[in-house]
């Protein structure tokens, strides 16, 4: 299809619906997309495939055009069914069209079209015509194409000069006539429009049979038999009759202009009446309205528009108005501007004048009924009540005494049952200075999704997304508000990272529910708070319940494991309580059980602590320790020492351990045990270990160095454990000197070689191909996992310094170190004994087998340059 083609079937779609449906929207399949056709806005893209909105299937009828078994549209309209014309003529444009589209002109089509319609040239010259054309005016083709339309219509000189204007670019309506055909009386109304298509432009002139609408207005007409200004109108507006009442409203010799919109009727002052058109608007979409109209002979009128019971019709009644509180011109513009909102126009007596057609749907009731009643009176009937949005029931209003202008927000119960907030609008529309009052607009904005969006953000600021438990924000806000003694005990679960490693995000977001829950259970049964603070961490205040007792019930929650798919889970926690005294504010004792549950935190796992005082001193000591602790790379306090591993067998040493050190500016030399926990929580561990291997590397080759002859295999070992080992991008970095100089010994708790997942495999691997050799740290005390020797690729076992404290006089500590020893070299892997502090222990390790010491017996830990010395003279 040519562009020129496609653009004049659009156009066509348009003026078709114009005529014969144009409140309908149609939905079609033009080439290679779906276009949506309206009869008062340009075809718009509606996307690759014909699927109706969802509306269409809520309200309104829809009717498939279809030609063959072929989809080729949807035809929707709001307020029932559109005629079987529409349907034939719009059925036969698509289907024409869509056949071989790409060898006809549009010209063509209109020959083909059901209804009486002309293609003529820019010069009014016929170009085509449709048979139903030649058979209206009984006329043959050979008549009219070639034609001008001066001469075809040579007795319609109205309809000549319409097209001449629609020529020069300017779409006429034209007034509907009779014509006479086969000795019947036909009623017709037309349209001329600037037309394009094919390779050039014209005029199109649709002419539709409007006779139906006049037989039906026959049976109406006895409603016009009055000397009251009144007119009978088609859906489009048209007057089809017209009382003795509107005519006499004609300025002498003015003609009675039937088939014409009665907006442009020479009656009233401004010709085409704007206020009239949006009255008739209204009403034809369902609504109904009054408002005062200017007229051509001075004064105004007080019309009203509404429809019949016969579909398709209208009736515009009016009667003489003198300005007494009515609403003025103009107002239908006002009304029209809050389209959004529910409007009713009351009048100085409380009846209305108009009501939009969301007012009337939002009371359920036919617009038509309202106007010209008693607002009050009738909203009292439907059953419409009001109240406050605290729930007290308010009087509806008496109109006239109403203090304008008057503005708030009230509960709008429906006779339905339903409930909206709204906010509701008086503002006084008319009347005069002094004199008498005007009109009430009175407007109903739904504000009730707004409200409930308010209400869900309040919510969501003040409760955790995950669990539904309150946040922090919450909490404190909660605690403030309640008075009265109590406990709050704050919970952290111990591990909690290392979970979500081996279990993954999902799986432990159902812990934390389960958890939630249970919190939740016990607070709701103590009449108390509960709320998660962060993404472990959790507190539940329970009201006249001591520190003891608070502690308690809050452990008893973990007691049973939780479940995880078909897996148990057990927990543990820190817990810390702090009691609040009846005149305490929230924030203290939310604040003073978090101190609490940091320092049990400090203490392992599943301990507890009563806030003291005393804690919050050592919580700030720790706070500004975390701080130093910051600044301690750059400023180069921190520093290795170094305790040499002899072997019991030759009696030199062939290793050391690197024991890193923070030389404090106050608190002088500290060892790890007093700083490594507070870098742990941050990603200060990072920076600390990569320096600490770094420096290791540089420690070993200067020894290397210094002593090549008898120490050129030197070797160091540090401490890391394998969760530094798996986030630390510093080692990662140090890939290329770790490659080039070999890394050094690595030495990893026993307690971390429980998790035997392959990634702890594929990291020790890793280390190990760099030249470092693995060991297990204080190994036989605490968790240990015997599989650990025989699955990771180790090369020695340190045993922990409390299996050799009790040498050489405890059996038991001695049967257990000779198991371990025995054990060790039986899987190939050699041992070393830590914290050797006697000779005779250094001799009962020698006779038992160990392969290497260290500790005071020995030497205590050198610096670097000690070392050396030390070395050098040993």
């Amino acid at each position: 299809m040519t562009p020129a083609t496609f653009n004049a079937v659009q156009s066509a779609l348009s003026d078709l619906m114009r005529v014969h449906t144009p409140r309908a929207t149609l939905l079609a399949t033009l080439g290679d997309e779906v276009l949506s056709v309206r009869a008062d806005a340009p075809a718009q893209p509606a996307g690759m495939d014909l699927v109706p909105p969802d509306e269409w299937f809520e309200r309104g009828e829809m009717t498939w055009l279809t030609r063959e078994g072929t989809l080729l549209g949807l035809l929707w309209q709001e307020d029932g069914p559109v005629s079987d014309v529409a349907v034939q003529v719009l059925t036969l444009l698509l289907a024409a069209a869509r056949s071989d589209g790409m060898q006809r002109e549009t010209e063509v089509l209109i020959t083909q079209l059901p209804i009486a319609t002309a293609w003529l040239t820019g010069d009014l010259h016929f170009r085509r015509v449709s048979r139903p054309f030649l058979e209206l005016f009984n006329v043959a083709e050979s008549d009219v194409t070639g034609h001008t339309a001066q001469s075809v219509f040579q007795d319609r000189p109205a309809l000549v000069q319409a097209l001449t204007q629609a020529g020069a670019g300017r779409s006429m309506r034209l007034v509907d006539e009779q014509i006479i055909q086969d000795g019947q009386t036909l009623w017709v109304r037309g349209e001329a429009r600037p037309y394009f298509g094919a390779a050039s432009a014209g005029v199109m002139l649709t002419l539709q049979d409007v006779t139906g609408e006049y037989d039906r207005a026959a049976h109406v007409s006895a409603l016009l038999d009055t000397d009251a200004p009144a007119a009978l109108l088609g859906g489009s507006g048209a007057v089809l009759q017209a009382s003795r009442g509107l005519q006499a409203l004609l300025p002498t010799g003015a003609p009675v202009a039937t088939g014409a919109p009665l907006w442009s009727w020479a009656c009233f002052a401004d010709v085409p009446s704007d206020a009239v058109r949006d009255l008739v608007q209204l009403a034809a979409t369902g609504g109904a309205a009054r408002a005062d109209v200017e007229l051509a002979g001075g004064g105004t009128l007080n019309l009203r528009v509404r429809r019949t019971s016969e579909p398709g019709l209208l009736v515009a009644e009016g009667e003489a108005s003198t300005r007494d509180g009515r609403a003025p011109l103009g107002v239908m513009n006002q009304v029209l501007s809050l389209s959004e909102d529910a409007t009713i126009l009351v009048d100085h007596a409380g009846r209305a004048q108009l009501v939009s057609e969301r007012a009337a749907t939002l009371l359920g009731v036919d617009a038509a009924r309202l106007v010209g009643l008693a607002v009050t009176r009738v909203l009292n009937e439907l059953g419409v009540k009001l109240f406050t949005t605290e729930g007290e029931p308010i009087s509806l209003p008496d109109w006239k005494d109403i203090s304008l202008p008057m503005r708030r927000e009230v509960l709008l119960a429906l006779p339905d049952g339903t409930v909206r907030q709204m906010e509701l609008r008086a503002t006084g529309v008319g009347g005069e200075a002094g004199g008498a009052r005007g009109s009430v607009l009175l407007t109903l904005r739904d504000l009730t999704a707004l409200r409930r969006a308010q209400a869900k953000i309040r919510h969501d600021a003040r409760h955790d997304a995950l669990t539904g438990l309150m946040n922090r924000t919450g909490m404190r806000e909660a605690l403030s508000r309640a008075g009265g003694s109590g406990a709050a005990v704050c919970l952290d679960l111990d591990g909690f990272s290392e979970l979500n490693a081996a279990l993954g995000r999902t799986a432990c977001d159902r812990l934390l529910i389960q958890v939630a829950a249970r919190l939740n259970d016990l607070s709701s049964e103590a009449g108390g708070l509960s709320a998660r603070l962060a993404d472990d961490s959790f507190v539940v205040f329970l009201p006249d319940q001591g520190a003891a007792a608070a502690l308690n019930r809050t452990e008893a929650i973990l007691d049973s494991p939780l479940r995880i798919g078909q897996r148990d889970v057990q927990l543990t926690a820190a817990l810390g309580v702090a009691e609040r005294p009846a005149d305490a504010t929230g924030d203290d004792v939310l604040a003073n059980a978090e101190v609490a549950m940091q320092h049990a935190k400090r203490q392992g796992r599943a301990q507890r602590s009563v806030f003291q005082p005393a804690l919050r001193e050592e919580v700030a000591r720790a706070f500004e320790l975390e701080e130093a602790l910051r600044s301690a790379l750059d400023r180069d306090q921190f520093t290795l020492l170094y305790q040499p591993a002899v072997s019991l067998k030759h009696g030199r040493a062939t290793t050391a351990e690197a024991l890193l050190r923070w030389n404090h500016p106050t608190l002088g030399l500290l060892s790890p045990p007093h700083f490594l926990d507070l870098a742990s929580r941050s990603e200060l561990i990072t920076h600390v270990s990569e320096w600490v291997v770094q420096e290791a590397v540089l420690g070993r080759q200067a020894v290397r160095s210094a002593l090549p002859d008898r120490y050129a295999h030197w070797s160091v070992g540090v401490n890391l454990s394998l969760e530094e080992l798996r986030r630390s991008a510093g080692l990662r970095r140090l890939l290329p000197l770790l490659s080039a100089e070999g890394a050094p010994d690595i030495e990893v708790s026993a307690g971390s070689l429980l998790d035997h997942s392959q990634e702890t495999l594929g990291l020790l691997e890793q280390l190990r191909s760099l030249g470092a050799r693995l060991s297990v740290d204080d190994f036989g005390d605490g968790a240990s996992s015997l599989a650990a020797l025989t699955r990771f690729p180790l090369s020695a076992v340190k045993l922990h310094p409390t299996l050799t404290a009790r040498l050489p006089g405890d059996e038991k500590s001695l049967t257990l170190v000779q198991g371990t020893i025995d054990l060790a070299h039986n899987l190939g892997l050699k041992v070393v004994a830590v914290g050797v502090e006697t000779a005779d222990q250094l001799g009962i390790l020698r006779e038992l087998g160990c392969d290497a010491a260290q500790g005071y017996a020995i030497t205590p830990p050198l610096s670097g340059e000690d070392l050396i010395d030390w070395l050098r003279d040993h």
